[in-house]
C-alpha cells in the first residue's frame, strides 16, 4: 500500500507540473474545449457548418460577451437584426445581450473559432499581465 501511495504522490507532481494542455480537433460540426483542455476563465468551440447550414436557433448570453474568428469560407451572422456577412480573417465581438445567428453562405461552408468570456473581467493582459523570464 505505501508503494502505490508513493507512485500516486509522484503522479500527482508531474500532474501539477505540467502547465498546459494540447488537443487535435477534428472537422466535427462542433467541438468545445472547454472540458477537453481544462479551461478555467473561458469556452472555445471550434464550429463547422456545410454550406447552406446555419446554426438553428438564435441566442444570447447572461454574461458573456463572444469573439468569433473566421477560419475559413464565408457567411453571415444576424446580430440584433443587422446581417454581417463573414469571410476568412475577419474577427467579430458580440455583446452578451446581442441576440445572433451563424449560418455558412449557399455556395461556401464556413468554418469558426468562438471564445466565450465573461464580459468586462479582463483586469490586464499582454505585457501588463507578462512575467519575463
Amino acid at each position: 500500500m505505501l508503494m502505490y501511495q508513493k507512485e500516486l504522490q509522484q503522479l500527482m507532481e508531474v500532474n501539477k507540473m505540467a502547465n498546459f494542455s494540447k488537443v487535435s480537433v477534428k472537422e466535427d460540426a462542433r467541438t468545445e474545449l472547454h472540458d477537453q483542455l481544462g479551461l478555467t476563465g473561458a469556452e472555445v468551440s471550434v464550429n463547422n457548418l456545410p454550406a447552406g447550414a446555419g446554426v438553428p436557433f438564435v441566442h444570447s448570453h447572461k454574461k458573456n460577451e463572444e469573439i468569433y474568428m473566421i477560419l475559413s469560407g464565408k457567411g453571415k451572422a444576424v446580430i440584433d437584426g443587422e446581417t454581417v456577412d463573414l469571410k476568412a480573417g475577419d474577427w467579430v465581438r458580440i455583446s452578451p445581450a446581442a441576440k445572433r445567428q451563424f449560418s455558412a453562405a449557399e455556395d461556401s461552408p464556413i468554418s469558426y473559432v468562438c471564445i466565450q468570456v465573461r464580459e468586462n473581467s479582463l483586469e490586464e493582459y499582454t505585457a501588463g499581465d507578462a512575467v519575463i523570464g
